[in-house]
């Protein structure tokens, strides 16, 4: 077929007719029929293999249902190859058309067809007059259908035209559909350069590229695995419980059959197209987890490392999708940006693991003391990222033949709890300074009292630049003079610190409210702290505590206190340890905002 009648074919679809009955073209037909009174009338075009009547009237079956026939019955593409009309008044007798089959299958006999030509003077078929019988076609009646016909041609435009329009309109569509994705996928790297330089831990990390993709690239799964030790894969796991198959399948080799591991050992996108190829490609275990999830379709893209990828970032589908390059251009840099965030959250990770072990480690063991229980608990923060100076301590302190001034025997109890101002690792050094600072106090000044080893305190916090701020309450215990009695003396010092809880044995509980300035270098003077004595009577339960167990989100911090205070009482008699741990699940739940550092003791009763 030549290039010319190729665009003749291409103008025929242009046109969007088909073998379908169409009002506009059977009503050019029926116009015909009626002004040159022929039984058969018809709108032929001729396609590469046959003709079509998307405008016919009076054609028997089964020519009438199907609406076209092959070019062998077509006269038609002698209007359209001749490219003007063609006029028979007998076709059996014109040498033209008497071998056509449509002389006989159709019935043609006289036969007056008319080009219907498009704007470019493509001739795409005929506007044809048929009679059943020979025929003259008189001048009138030829003049009238090369009118019709040309407006049939007009309308034909009109539809190329209307189409052509639709066609750039939709073309235009597409075109603003793939820049408007374009420029929310720009956004989203954007979105993702800001969100992901602000994170500090792996947990924050996974849930801000989960924020990020899901809108725009509509994923039902996100995750991470990382790599490990050089050839092991760890995922992160949801706290939340969303993919049990994380904790099912956390660890894995670096050389296993998964996609996640192809995709860090070659250091290339891997993309999962369908079950059977997971299947054919993976194995069991790889299977299962993507059966799991219920995904259908997954890519996992290398996170760029140093010498090898840091891990895989994993996105999954639950129906098939495609990555086409501008999506795995897009996911490589967003991989590029979350590698940036994860070996920054394992940096800040491993000194906050750091910081929590040493921590840890100020916060010694209790001594055993005839005549008093005691328990300590200390809770992080939930979100883990943050270390602070919450601290509690207890020690005995030097008896009078140890070296005490004006000390009696038997030797003495010290017990404090504090929270030193920040949440970061200076926070920490600053807490083991000042308890070491307070311990070295208590020994230089034994005997003195707890206000004035927080007074020597004081002093060298701020003579040695140590510059450390926040709140404690110390205190010094020792058994009351008369033993019979099996109380204790309590004599305690407040430095802004919140309130301690006294429970009396027949449930009462009183807050401690006298206190002093908080801790703070500069703001106090040696005379400015005082000492508060009461005894604690046997089944008494003293309770320090630091302001995580009582601060909360919009909270009335007095009313957190009452509520601590009433849990206190109500299970006065319970194991020190268990207590505290209930007290800290009542007050603060598994989601607590601060670190919380809890010292009781209680006198056993007689």
């Amino acid at each position: 077929m030549g290039g010319s009648d190729a665009e003749r074919v291409a103008a025929v679809h242009e046109t969007g007719l088909s073998t379908a009955a169409d009002a506009g073209m059977d009503r050019f037909a029926r116009l015909v029929a009626d002004l040159l009174n022929v039984p058969v009338a018809l709108v032929s075009m001729a396609s590469e293999d046959g003709q079509i009547f998307p405008g016919m009237i009076g054609l028997d079956e089964p020519w009438a249902s199907a609406r076209r026939t092959p070019l062998s019955h077509s006269l038609c593409r002698h209007v359209v190859s001749d490219a003007g009309p063609l006029v028979v008044p007998d076709t059996r007798a014109d040498p033209r058309t008497r071998d056509s089959p449509a002389v006989e299958d159709l019935g043609v006999s006289g036969y007056a067809g008319m080009p219907l030509t498009d704007g470019d003077g493509h001739v795409l078929g005929a506007l044809c007059a048929i009679d059943t019988r020979p025929r003259r076609w008189t001048e009138k009646e030829l003049r009238a259908l090369e009118d019709l016909a040309a407006a049939c041609s007009a309308e034909l435009r009109l539809r190329v035209v209307s189409r052509q329009r639709e066609a750039a309109r939709a073309e235009a569509g597409e075109l603003a559909g793939r820049l408007r994705i374009a420029l929310e996928r720009s956004q989203l790297l954007l979105r993702a350069a800001d969100a992901l330089g602000d994170t500090t831990g792996l947990a924050d990390v996974r849930q801000q590229v989960r924020d990020l993709v899901t809108g725009d690239l509509k994923p039902v799964y996100v995750g991470l695995v990382l790599v490990e030790d050089g050839n092991r894969l760890r995922r992160l796991v949801d706290a939340t419980g969303s993919a049990p198959m994380e904790e099912r399948f956390e660890n894995y080799g670096l050389d296993d059959a998964w996609p996640t591991a192809r995709a860090a050992r070659e250091n290339r996108t891997v993309t999962v197209h369908s079950t059977e190829e997971l299947v054919r490609d993976y194995a069991d275990d790889a299977v299962a987890a993507f059966a799991s999830l219920g995904l259908s379709s997954a890519v996992c893209v290398p996170l760029p490392g140093t010498v090898i990828p840091l891990g895989t970032l994993v996105l999954g589908w639950d129906q098939p999708h495609e990555i086409d390059i501008v999506e795995q251009a897009l996911l490589a840099s967003l991989a590029g940006y979350t590698a940036r965030a994860v070996e920054r959250a394992l940096f800040v990770d491993s000194r906050i693991a750091s910081a929590r072990q040493m921590q840890a480690a100020m916060l010694t063991d209790l001594p055993t003391v005839p005549g008093l229980e005691l328990a300590a608990l200390y809770r992080p923060a939930s979100d883990g990222e943050l270390v602070g100076g919450d601290w509690y301590d207890a020690y005995r302190l030097p008896t009078a033949s140890q070296g005490g001034e004006d000390s009696a025997e038997p030797a003495t109890l010290a017990v404090s709890v504090g929270d030193i101002t920040g949440h970061n690792l200076a926070a920490t050094t600053l807490m083991g300074q000042a308890r070491s600072m307070l311990r070295q106090a208590d020994l230089d000044h034994a005997g003195r009292g707890p206000a004035r080893s927080v007074t020597a305190f004081e002093h060298a916090n701020q003579h040695l630049g140590l510059n450390a701020s926040g709140t404690l309450v110390h205190a010094h215990l020792r058994p009351c003079p008369d033993p019979d009695t099996g109380c204790w003396e309590l004599t305690y010092t407040n430095a802004g610190h919140p309130a301690p809880l006294v429970v009396d044995p027949d449930g009462t509980v009183r807050r401690l409210h006298r206190h002093g300035p908080l801790v703070f270098p500069g703001l106090t003077t040696g005379s400015a702290r005082t000492d508060h004595t009461l005894r604690l009577a046997p089944g008494s339960l003293l309770l320090l505590y630091t302001d995580g167990l009582v601060e909360e989100e919009r909270g009335d911090i007095d009313a957190a206190v009452d509520r601590a205070a009433h849990f206190l009482g109500a299970h006065r008699h319970a194991p020190l340890p268990h207590l505290l741990d209930r007290l800290a699940d009542h007050m603060a739940g598994p989601d607590a905002h601060d670190d919380i550092a809890l010292l009781a003791l209680r006198v056993p009763g007689l």
